[in-house]
């Protein structure tokens, strides 16, 4: 007779291609020393992005702002959830100070969702933009957007603020949507993204996670609908589970996989297409302003 042990299935052990090498070399090492130095709060160090030295050697680097606790409990995010706290109104110059002490050329900013909030955090969001151009006019920026709950208002102050690329993650397919993404939809998700560039966002970019269980058709399909909405750049990366409470990993895409993924892309005209096991949402950042 079967026991509840027997049928647990093991964790799937990580494949030869997601090894990642330590960073390394001149300009990190000097980045590195400024936010230890600075307490400068970046998602490359907290979130541990496996590509950080080869962008802080770029010149890049991704911030998130309005704190650190999520309003949404996403199955894939290990941001933590909860009652965040109030608001740091100063915080739009302290990322400004930041990116200008760290001499960064191209910035991505994201945030976590702010349900609470009445304005969902737009004005902040529309303050650090504004306060990054004062500071850093060379600093080009990409924002790394939620969906706002679709409100158009709030958007538009993004789209006032007009950085050079705005994106957001539609995250994993869309029968995946309500297990991955539980308090988000994949239609408005959608609109978001075909309103921004409708109301002039010149690139616009969203992001897919594999390896929740998704099949080939699906993602072809996402990417689809993604042009459909005049998406200009797409990354495709693999999923790695935060913690044991998250959701598990069901497969490893093979690199041969993410290759099929790239052509296709590129076949459907987007812009630029990041496809590999180890691309996130901010991964060759500075290469999609071009």
């Amino acid at each position: 007779m079967n026991t509840v042990l027997e049928n647990i299935q093991p964790p799937i052990g990580k494949p030869k291609w997601l090894r990642v090498k330590l960073p390394t070399g001149k300009k990190y090492t000097e980045l590195r020393g400024l936010v230890d130095k600075y307490s400068l709060n970046t998602i490359c160090t907290s979130g541990s992005c496996p590509n950080m030295g080869e962008c802080w050697g770029e010149g890049t680097a991704t911030f998130m702002i309005l704190g650190n606790i999520c309003t949404r409990s996403c199955g894939f995010c290990g941001v933590k959830t909860g009652r965040p706290e109030t608001v740091d109104w100063d915080e739009p110059e302290k990322v400004a100070r930041s990116i200008k002490i760290m001499n960064i050329k191209h910035a991505v900013i994201t945030s976590v969702d702010r349900d609470d909030l009445k304005d969902m955090g737009s004005i902040i969001w529309f303050e650090t933009i504004q306060a990054i151009r004062r500071m850093n006019p060379e600093t080009t920026l990409e924002t790394l957007i939620p969906d706002f709950q679709g409100n158009e208002r709030n958007i538009d102050r993004i789209i006032e603020a007009n950085p050079e690329v705005v994106s957001h993650n539609i995250e994993t397919v869309r029968r995946l949507t309500r297990e991955v993404r539980i308090q988000a939809k994949f239609d408005r998700s959608l609109e978001v993204l075909r309103y921004l560039k409708a109301q002039g966002i010149k690139r616009t970019k969203s992001g897919i996670m594999l390896g929740l269980g998704e099949t080939e058709e699906e993602v072809m399909e996402t990417m689809r609908e993604l042009r459909a909405v005049n998406v200009d750049i797409i990354t495709i990366g693999q999923y790695l589970q935060p913690s044991k409470k998250h959701l598990p990993v069901k497969e490893f895409i093979t690199p041969e996989q993410f290759k099929k993924y790239e052509d296709y892309g590129k076949e459907l005209g987007f812009r630029h297409v990041e496809s590999g096991a180890l691309v996130r949402s901010s991964y060759h950042a500075q290469k999609h302003i071009l």
